[in-house]
């Protein structure tokens, strides 16, 4: 699994084998997100829109609603609120204002009720039009605007004074006249467009007074993320960690796999790979203790990244594996001597296949190579995570049963290190396959019989006349 690319029928595998614990961690996904809805309340949010009349450019336009949401019409609109311990900067966090297409300003307040979002959103929208209002000039107190005012008339009364002086030149054509008339000209043209310029720089000129589009509707639902959101986000968020986590894990395995391997691990030799049906074994796991329990109702004993059973031949041939392995330990051990079956506590398969090992050899009576009996199995079951193989004076070695990836390099060292601790020398080791028996002939479809190929032959050449 460490070296293949990830599929979706390698998906579609796992959560067929870990369905029951993805679906608990689904549950807890979204009871977490339940929780987090508790802790924070649900919010609402409205706008309220203000149109700007007249000709507006862009960058005007991000300016009036960054002046919307300024701190100045926040503090404005939460003196005139006046909620208790709410001030103007906690007020700035739940507003915003965009620039939205026609000229309008769209002022959205957010609160934790109905009525308080709308409230929020109108006295925002009021607030901002008034306090546009005096930077334009259209409030009572702009002395900008009146500055602006008395420059203008200024200009106009200055402009007139040098048509004046203009026409009370000296109407002869001297040069002196005529250069007073030039420069008094060129005086009056620049006026001129100095007061253009002062009405071009005049933002209330042209421009209508904002206008608030009515108040802002009272919202009818939660602004997101809701109650109903959280909840399916964090089951959601439970479930692909879960799945990612399971392919990380299997990303990450670098557990023996083949035989080799293994008795590489072991510093032993394999003997071969023998098949057990998997409905056989079936129902000799044993769950004992409440988390052993749990595990098995979860499904987490079984390995979901093994790839599923392949269909098995007859019992004939499962038998003739069994009896090969017998046989190259008569030929590693010749005479009759006893040797000691460890079976990984937990793994079933390994479990099946030990036993079936062991009746085989007591069964087999085939002599070894030097005449003898075949050697005598006792089967061993201990723990993984502490591995303690029982001292037995009439053992002459041991044997370890497991199934392929059952145990990762550092478990199957301990193994060994248990085996020299008991004085107990691992003289070979056996891979265990589950694998699916392959379904019996029909009884109303029986097998034709072979013809013998003399009598066809017989046949070709004729009847007898």
């Amino acid at each position: 699994m460490s070296d293949e690319t990830i599929r979706l029928a390698t998906i579609g595998r796992m959560i067929h084998r870990r369905w029951r614990l993805l679906a608990l961690l689904t549950v807890v996904g979204a009871l977490v997100g339940y929780g987090t809805s508790v802790l924070f309340p649900p919010r609402y949010t409205t706008s309220a829109s203000v149109v700007l009349p007249g000709a507006w450019g862009e960058r005007e336009l991000l300016t009036q609603a960054a002046i919307a949401d300024s701190s100045v019409v926040a503090d404005r609109a939460a003196a005139t609120l006046d909620w208790p311990g709410v001030s103007g900067g906690e007020l700035r966090e739940d507003v915003s204002a965009t620039a939205a297409d026609g000229n309008i300003i769209e002022i959205s307040g957010t609160a934790d009720t109905p009525e308080r979002a709308q409230q929020l959103a109108d006295q925002m929208a009021r607030q901002f039009v008034a306090f546009a209002a005096g930077l334009t000039g259209e409030g009572p107190a702009s002395e900008a605007a009146e500055g602006s005012e008395s420059l203008r008339q200024l200009v106009m009364r200055t402009s007139r004074r040098i048509t004046e002086l203009a026409e009370a030149a000296d109407p002869g054509r001297t040069v002196e006249s005529v250069q007073t008339r030039t420069e008094l000209t060129k005086l009056r043209t620049a006026l001129q467009k100095a007061g253009d310029a002062l009405d071009a720089a005049d933002p209330a000129a042209g421009q209508a007074s904002m206008v608030v589009m009515g108040p802002a509707a009272r919202p009818d639902g939660e602004a997101p993320p809701t109650r109903a959101q959280l909840i399916m986000g964090g089951a959601l968020l439970a479930l692909l960690l879960a799945v990612l986590g399971h392919l990380a894990a299997a990303r990450m395995n670098r557990r023996p796999r083949t035989g080799p391997e293994t008795a590489a691990a072991l510093r032993s030799v394999p003997l071969g790979t023998v098949d057990v049906c998997a409905e056989d074994t079936a129902p000799r796991a044993e769950v004992s203790g409440p988390r052993a329990r749990v595990r098995a109702l979860l499904g987490v004993d079984v390995r979901w990244d093994a790839p599923a059973p392949r269909t098995s031949g007859d019992e004939a041939g499962r038998r003739i594996r069994y009896r090969r392995v017998c046989a190259r330990l008569g030929e590693l051990l010749p005479g009759h001597r006893r040797l000691l079956v460890i079976v990984p506590e937990g793994d079933a398969i390994a479990r099946g296949a030990a036993e079936r090992l062991a009746a085989e050899a007591v069964d087999d009576p085939s002599p070894g190579p030097s005449g003898g009996e075949g050697p005598l199995l006792r089967v061993v079951e201990v723990p993984v995570s502490r591995p303690v193989v029982p001292e037995a004076d009439d053992a002459s070695g041991a044997v370890v049963v497991l199934s392929a990836g059952g145990l990762s390099t550092e478990e199957l060292a301990k193994v060994a290190e248990a085996c020299a601790d008991a004085r107990q020398e691992v003289v070979g080791v056996v891979l265990a396959e589950p694998v699916r028996a392959r379904a019996a002939r029909s009884a109303d479809r029986p097998r034709r019989a072979a013809t013998p190929v003399g009598a066809k032959a017989r046949d070709t050449t004729g009847g007898a006349g």
